[in-house]
C-alpha cells in the first residue's frame, strides 16, 4: 500500500477556518493508496474498541490514526484506473487510488472524524447511506452543506449511533459521479464483539457501466442498458472468490448502487437474512433464502454455515447480468444455417465467424478478435472446461484444513469419487407414449341408446398433428 505522505506535507494548507471544526485543525491525516485489483487481508484494528474485521472482495479497508478518542480517516476524491478484469482497465472516478473506494470500518460509539479531499476535476459531497448522524453532515450538496471546491479539503464528524451495513457516496452531480464508480462500503461492528459475531465478514458493492467496446470511459448518460455488470467494479473471471473453512460461519454482506434490482443467488445452501441498511435483523423475523434481491440503494447481509466443500455458485439470477459486453440488437440465429454466406462473407473478412446458429455457447471457447481493452462476453474457465460466464458470478470455495485467517484461493475442488455427474453408458430406454385414456364412466342409458347394439364400438377419432412451417432462407 503506497503512501500519499509527500501529498499531504503540504495539506493543511487546504484547509479553511470555515471548513474544519477547531477540534480537527492541525495535521491531516495520511491519506493511504492502493491500486492494485486484489482482495486484501482484513484489517485488525491496531487500537480503539475491538472487532472481527471484514474482507473486501477485490478491495481493502482504510487504516485510520486516533486523536484524542476520534477515529480519523482520510478519503481523496480522484481520478483512477481500475482493471475490470484481466484484459480490461476503465477510466474511472473513485477514492484513494479505487473504485470503489476503501471500506471504512469503526464500532457502535466511536466518534469518527472523516477527510474529504476533492482532487476531481468538479465539486464534490459524499453522503453517508444509512447512518444516523446530524443534518449538517448528510453530504447533500447545497441543501445539507457547501459543496466541496477543487483542491479543497472538508471534514465530517459524527458518533456512531448504532451497528450495521452501510455505504457512502457523492450527493453532487451525483448522476455523473456515480456512474464513474465513486462509492464505497461502511461497516459498523457492535460495541460488545461478541455479538453478530461470524467467522468469516465478506462486503462488496453492486455497480455498474456501460463502456463501448474499445473505450475506457463510462457513458454517463445511461439509464438502463449497461454492458457491464459488477461486484466492486469487477467482472468474472476478474472476480475473487469468497474462501471459507469447513464449519465457518460466514456473512456476506453487499450493496447495490445499480439502476436496477438483483436477485443474489448462492448455490449448495439455505442461508438467513440477517442484516439490512435499517439494521440487524431479529433472530425471530429472519428468513431463509437461496435467492435474495436487493432493490437499488439497498444493503442486504445473510449468513449460513459452510459445512458442505465444494465450489459453489454465487452470482446474479439476472441472465444478462452474468455476461461482459454484449449488444442489444445481435439477431437470434438459432437454427438458421448461414453457412453458405458465411462462405462469402470469408472471401471479405478472413477471420468472420459462423456462430449463433446452436446457440451462444460457442463463445466460450472461441477466441475472437476484439478491439483493445475489451472483454469477451463470455469467459474463464473451470476444472471441466469453459464456464460460459462474466459479469456479476464468482465461487463460494468451501474447504477443509483450512487456518483460520487463510484467504488465499486453494485452487479448484477436488471432488470424491462417485460424486460428479457422468456420461449414461448403457442402452437409451425406449421412448414412452403417453399413458392410456382412462375409461369413460358409465352414463345411464337412455331410449336411444339401448336401441344400439351392445357390439357397437364407439367412433374413432381422428387426431392430426401440424409440423411447423417450414421457413426458407
Amino acid at each position: 500500500m503506497n503512501s500519499r505522505r509527500n501529498f499531504l506535507g503540504a495539506g493543511a494548507a487546504l484547509l479553511t477556518a470555515a471548513t474544519v471544526s477547531k477540534a480537527a485543525m492541525g495535521t491531516v491525516p495520511e491519506a493511504p493508496l492502493q491500486t492494485k485489483p486484489d482482495t486484501m487481508p482484513p484489517l485488525t484494528p491496531p487500537d480503539g474498541r475491538p472487532y472481527n474485521p471484514v474482507l473486501t472482495l477485490n478491495g481493502w479497508t482504510l487504516p485510520w490514526r486516533m486523536n484524542n478518542g476520534w477515529k480519523e480517516f482520510h478519503l481523496i476524491a480522484e481520478p483512477v484506473r481500475r482493471q475490470m478484469a484481466p484484459g480490461m482497465t476503465a477510466h474511472l472516478w473513485g477514492y484513494n487510488g479505487q473504485s470503489p473506494g476503501p471500506t471504512i470500518e469503526c464500532v457502535e460509539g466511536d466518534k469518527v472524524r472523516i477527510f474529504v479531499t476533492n482532487k476531481l476535476p468538479e465539486h464534490t459531497t459524499i453522503h453517508w447511506h444509512g447512518i444516523l448522524l446530524p443534518n449538517g453532515m448528510d453530504g447533500v450538496g447545497g441543501l445539507t452543506q457547501p459543496h466541496i471546491p477543487v483542491g479543497k479539503t472538508f471534514v465530517y464528524e459524527f458518533e456512531m449511533k448504532k451497528s450495521g451495513t452501510f455505504m457512502y457516496h457523492p450527493h453532487a452531480d451525483e448522476m455523473v459521479q456515480m456512474a464513474m464508480g465513486m462509492m464505497g462500503f461502511f461497516v459498523v461492528h457492535p460495541k460488545n464483539p461478541a455479538l453478530h459475531r461470524v467467522d468469516r465478514d465478506f462486503v462488496f458493492l453492486i455497480n455498474a457501466f456501460d463502456i463501448e467496446p474499445g473505450a475506457a470511459t463510462p457513458k454517463v448518460n445511461t439509464m438502463l442498458d449497461f454492458n457491464l455488470w459488477c461486484w466492486n467494479s469487477r467482472v468474472f473471471p476478474g472476480i475473487s472468490p469468497f474462501v471459507v473453512r469447513k464449519g465457518d460461519r460466514v456473512r456476506i454482506r453487499f450493496g447495490n448502487l445499480t439502476m436496477t434490482n438483483h436477485p443474489i443467488h448462492m448455490h449448495g445452501y439455505d442461508f438467513e437474512v440477517t442484516c439490512t441498511d435499517g439494521g440487524w435483523v431479529p433472530k425471530s423475523a429472519r428468513w431463509p433464502e437461496v435467492s435474495i434481491d436487493v432493490a437499488v440503494g439497498q444493503m442486504r447481509a445473510f449468513e449460513f454455515v459452510a459445512d458442505v466443500p465444494g465450489d459453489w455458485a454465487i452470482h446474479c439470477h439476472k441472465s444478462h447480468h452474468v455476461m461482459n459486453p454484449m449488444g442489444h440488437n445481435v439477431p437470434t440465429m438459432i437454427g438458421v444455417d448461414h453457412r453458405g454466406v458465411a462462405e462469402k462473407i470469408l472471401k471479405l473478412i478472413p477471420d468472420y465467424m459462423v456462430m449463433g446458429e446452436r446457440g451462444m455457447a460457442d463463445m466460450g471457447e472461441m477466441e475472437m478478435a476484439l478491439p483493445d481493452n475489451t472483454l469477451p462476453m463470455m469467459t474463464g474457465g473451470g476444472p471441466f472446461g469453459p464456464l460460459e460466464m462474466g459479469g456479476m458470478f464468482t465461487v463460494v470455495k468451501v474447504r477443509e484444513g483450512l487456518a483460520r485467517n487463510d484467504y488465499n484461493d486453494p485452487g479448484w475442488f477436488k471432488h470424491p469419487p462417485g460424486t460428479v455427474a457422468y456420461e449414461w453408458k448403457g442402452a437409451t430406454p425406449a421412448a414412452q407414449g403417453p399413458p392410456a385414456t382412462p375409461a369413460t364412466p358409465a352414463v345411464p342409458a337412455t331410449p336411444a341408446a339401448s336401441a344400439k347394439p351392445a357390439s357397437a364400438k364407439p367412433a374413432a377419432v381422428e387426431l392430426r398433428a401440424r409440423k411447423p412451417i417450414q421457413h426458407k432462407h
